[in-house]
């Protein structure tokens, strides 16, 4: 039977309706939690939502003015949402840049922003953002993602200071490649980008600095977040929480 240590919590995951933030906002449910799935697909959050007994929020994280007003009542805000582009900086879309930073860095903020009053008022709060390898190491040809990233580990540790005094902690977690449709989505880019067969990125590319030779499972990021928006977390705060298979031990 599954732990039901976040009965009567309501939580937050955007990105919610595929990929690792299904599979939080999946064992968030299973541990008890209200869960609202946060995502740009409505009728995938709908589904993800009546999948487990949650309510679903179609949101544009780039659309960030509508944002600035927004207040957030949740015992539990997850920045999962995210988006990839793989290209040298000399080639890069600018405005696919700004969109990069847009949704993984200023509307984490602006959430994060919204929700801190009332964690506040009730004296508890867990803010997790889901962060990258990537957040504490670079690798060519992702910019946006690697600056979006970098940003995030910053911006979650200024939340843990100034959370502490409120009941309210904010960690990261950093996950290796994870087997996600955001990842596949990469491997073709990244082998036109490398100069070699698709079949080859995973051994080549993705798992190179790994080592353990394998993608992350989404089930696997999801049961440290659960572990993170617990009680026996409230002393854990401004971390980063690899889970690279070693990639960041060297």
């Amino acid at each position: 039977m599954a732990s039901r240590g976040l009965a009567e919590r309501t939580a937050v995951v955007t990105g919610g309706a595929s990929g690792i933030g299904a599979a939080i906002a999946t064992a968030f449910a299973d541990a008890g939690a209200r869960v609202t799935v946060a995502d740009i697909d409505g009728d995938a959050a709908e589904a993800m939502a009546a999948t487990i007994g949650g309510t679903p929020w179609r949101i544009d994280l780039s659309a960030t003015e509508a944002l600035e007003d927004l207040h957030l009542d949740c015992d539990i805000l997850v920045n999962n949402a995210g988006i990839q582009r793989v290209s040298p900086i000399e080639e890069f879309d600018p405005a696919m840049f700004r969109r990069i930073i847009t949704i993984m860095l200023e509307a984490p903020f602006l959430l994060v922003r919204a929700a801190l009053p009332a964690m506040y008022a009730r004296g508890h709060g867990r803010v997790i953002n889901i962060s990258s390898v990537h957040g504490l190491r670079a690798s060519a040809y992702k910019s946006a993602y690697v600056a979006a990233k970098h940003g995030l580990e910053g911006m979650s540790k200024v939340t843990a200071l100034e959370g502490g005094p409120h009941g309210v902690t904010s960690n990261c977690i950093n996950p290796g490649y994870v087997r996600t449709p955001l990842v596949e989505g990469q491997i073709a880019d990244q082998a036109r980008q490398h100069g070699i067969a698709e079949s080859d990125v995973l051994e080549r590319v993705m798992l190179t600095e790994s080592s353990i030779k394998r993608l992350v499972e989404p089930t696997e990021v999801a049961s440290l977040a659960v572990w993170l928006a617990g009680p026996d977390a409230g002393m854990v705060t401004g971390a980063s929480y690899t889970m690279d298979g070693g990639w960041s031990a060297r």
